[in-house]
């Protein structure tokens, strides 16, 4: 959502990238959004509905998946974050966020200090090593995200995931041509009005955006599960990552 006249935006510039600030300010880093946002009937209303059928899905897919290190790639508000610390005890989850708001939110939901390190990383340049994470999370973070941008963070997981390793990605489904909420023009005008860059989401193709930038390392994505919920809406889809040709 653009604010072009107030220009509100630039008060929240520090170390943010500026479609986050410009696009999402008042969704993620304004104090009081966070508190509201952070309700689950807000949540469930966002997701229409479909909150629970979400993270029931992750949580199935991660009880059978590598535990050695959980990375969930950004805050989100709800439950995740307090599933993901339960899943990874006793070793603590990982969560990396641009923005100080979220992770002091995250934090906040942590049972002790140890069980949560929390720390500012944009999540397009990972300051984590090579096949650093057994799994990586991502929770509805790419469609908030510009082309470049989601583009780099496909490139960053296939890093930090060795082969053998598995990312979890819950999104959008491809382009919902036939769903009732596209072909109903106010709820599509409102809903890419309020997610500018979910047009473009809608239209890529993510695993082959995966296996594109796993093609350097010698790796590829597989795509091992790919539960659709909402009539094709979202998608819960779990990739493993593997050796090129194996």
């Amino acid at each position: 959502m653009k604010f072009p006249s107030l220009n509100l935006y630039r008060r929240f510039l520090d170390g943010t990238p500026v479609y986050l600030a410009r696009h999402y300010w008042w969704a993620y880093l304004w104090p009081a959004s966070v508190w509201f946002f952070d309700h689950q009937p807000i949540i469930n209303a966002i997701l229409f509905g479909q909150y629970k059928k979400l993270m029931r899905a992750n949580m199935a897919i991660l009880r059978d998946t590598p535990h050695d290190s959980i990375l969930q790639l950004t805050c989100v508000y709800g439950e995740l974050t307090p599933n993901l610390i339960a899943v990874a005890a006793p070793v603590p989850l990982h969560i990396a966020d641009v923005a100080l708001v979220q992770l002091a939110l995250a934090q906040s939901k942590a049972p002790n200090r140890h069980s949560l390190l929390a720390t500012r990383m944009n999540a397009e340049h990972l300051a984590y090593r090579d096949d650093s994470f057994s799994t990586v999370v991502l929770f509805f973070l790419l469609h908030e995200m510009p082309e470049e941008a989601r583009h780099n963070v496909l490139s960053e997981c296939m890093r930090v995931i060795p082969p053998g390793g598995t990312l979890l990605v819950t999104e959008y489904a491809p382009l919902p041509a036939r769903h009732i909420i596209y072909r109903f023009p106010p709820s599509r005008w409102l809903i890419t009005y309020l997610e500018p860059f979910l047009a473009g989401f809608w239209r890529d193709d993510v695993g082959a955006l995966l296996n594109a930038h796993g093609k350097a390392r010698g790796k590829q994505a597989v795509t091992e599960s790919d539960q659709r919920i909402f009539a094709d809406f979202y998608r819960v889809t779990k990739f493993r990552v593997a050796r090129l040709g194996a």
